[in-house]
C-alpha cells in the first residue's frame, strides 16, 4: 500500500507542474502575441486558464470580448473542480 501512496504523490506533483507550465504558457501567449492570441486559446483548455485569465488583465487583452470575460473564469472553475476530483481520488 505504501508504494501506491508514493506513486500517487509523484503523479500529483507531475500534474501540478503541468498545470504551472500551462498557466505560464497561457500568460505568455496573451503578452507575446496580442494579435493572434485566439490561436493560443487552446492553452486555456489544456490547463492554463488561470495564467491566460491573468494575462488578459495584465496586458489588457481580450477584456472587451464577452466570451473571454465569461469563458476564462468558467474554464478556470471547471479546472478547479477537476483538480478537486483528482485530489479526492488520490487521497
Amino acid at each position: 500500500m505504501c508504494g501506491v501512496i508514493e506513486w500517487s504523490i509523484i503523479y500529483m506533483k507531475i500534474f501540478l507542474i503541468y498545470l504551472l507550465l500551462m498557466n505560464i504558457a497561457g500568460f505568455a501567449a496573451m503578452g507575446i502575441d496580442k494579435c493572434k492570441a485566439k490561436a493560443h486559446a487552446w492553452l486555456s483548455l489544456l490547463g492554463g486558464s488561470a495564467g491566460t485569465w491573468a494575462g488578459m488583465y495584465a496586458f489588457r487583452h481580450k477584456t472587451k470580448h464577452w466570451y473571454f470575460v465569461k469563458g476564462m473564469p468558467l474554464i478556470f472553475f471547471i479546472h478547479v473542480v477537476i483538480a478537486c476530483v483528482i485530489y479526492r481520488n488520490f487521497y
